[in-house]
């Protein structure tokens, strides 16, 4: 439901109720209040109130703060028509929930407006003291001058913790927006985030995993099957003739016959294998718990036939070597050196079968 839908009442969570407790709290009763108004009738209250708001404001703009709030004379004005209904309110009799939800809306757009809650304190205290003085030039020091002091020191007092309340409320309202807004912002920089940390792992002609990633990913490769005593085999594939292919059809064709590579890697590997490209027309596969025997006999035919049904004129060079418990754990540079030899190996022996 939106804040519009509500009275303030509401959306601060205040019941009549809650209302009847806190005046229970001041002591503040139904009599005291009827007495209020019967004791205002015998006051001229429209004089009082008229003189109350004209002091009340002399001494208000005093005070350069304020008078920098206030800002012009039409805001004066109806700041002074506000004020005058605020205390003919105080005699009215009408102390329901449109009363409280008058009280809380001052609190809400005196603090919308920046007025700090020191200056509206103190300008409560002039304000009071100011009816206070007025009431006794009329009534004199009287036992009704003392039950009208009496009544209204408790809705002040009542009057302020609506205002400070909505103070409050409004403090913890912008917070636990600021605090959503910075959630929301925070989450927008952790996708982003992990959207470059994405991008900085994989080739973005391929897709295939950064060949700056390979040492460390391997390296913990190895680590768990030394744990578990499990073979880690490296194919390393290089793309025969390449440079050749580039010069003669140029770059575009190179990239195309660079993705058909990539997408047949990714066809033939399991889903735990990891998957390099490590610059120009070169490739490293990772494979765990894996022999090099299973590798070469399940792996390479169908990479191999993937390939040769999109580019049947393209070949491909390819070195598999394992690690294992048995021969001792090589580490990760020295296991993808190995394989790497094995494929020019392999290269320099298709050469010379030409």
């Amino acid at each position: 439901m939106k804040p519009t839908d509500q009275t303030l009442m509401k959306q601060m969570h205040i019941s009549i109720e809650e209302i009847e407790y806190r005046r229970s709290l001041l002591t503040l009763t139904h009599q005291e209040l009827q007495q209020l108004v019967a004791l205002g009738e015998l006051l001229d209250l429209e004089y009082v109130i008229d003189q109350v708001v004209i002091q009340f404001y002399q001494q208000q703009t005093s005070i350069s703060e304020i008078a920098i709030l206030i800002g012009d004379i039409d805001t004066l004005s109806r700041l002074q028509r506000a004020q005058r209904q605020y205390l003919v309110d105080l005699f009215s009799g009408n102390y329901d929930a449109n009363y409280v939800n008058n009280r809380l809306r001052i609190g809400l757009v005196h603090k919308r407006i920046g007025v700090e809650l020191k200056l509206y304190l103190s300008a409560v205290y002039h304000l009071k003291a100011m009816l206070i003085s007025m009431i006794q030039q009329q009534l004199g020091d009287t036992a009704d001058f003392r039950q009208i002091c009496a009544t209204l020191e408790k809705l002040f007092m009542f009057d302020m913790s609506l205002v400070v309340e909505t103070y409050v409320w409004s403090l913890v309202s912008e917070l636990k927006t600021s605090k959503d807004k910075i959630e929301q912002y925070a989450s927008v920089l952790e996708d982003r985030a992990q959207q470059m940390e994405a991008l900085s792992q994989t080739d973005p002609l391929t897709g295939l995993l950064n060949v700056r990633h390979l040492d460390r990913i391997l390296s913990s490769i190895i680590d768990t099957a030394e744990r578990s005593l499990e073979p880690v085999t490296v194919v390393f594939i290089d793309i025969n003739d390449f440079k050749m292919i580039n010069d003669n059809f140029g770059h575009s064709k190179g990239d195309q016959i660079l993705k058909v590579v990539a997408d047949a890697i990714r066809y033939v590997a399991r889903l735990d294998d990891h998957c390099f490209r490590c610059g120009g027309d070169e490739f490293c596969i990772v494979f765990p718990r894996c022999t090099e025997e299973q590798a070469t006999e399940s792996f390479v035919p169908r990479l191999l036939q993937y390939v040769y049904q999109i580019e049947p004129n393209i070949t491909l060079s390819i070195g598999v070597k394992q690690t294992d418990h048995v021969d001792g754990y090589l580490d990760a540079s020295r296991l993808v050196h190995e394989a790497d030899a094995k494929m020019y190996l392999a290269k320099k022996e298709q050469k010379l079968r030409k």
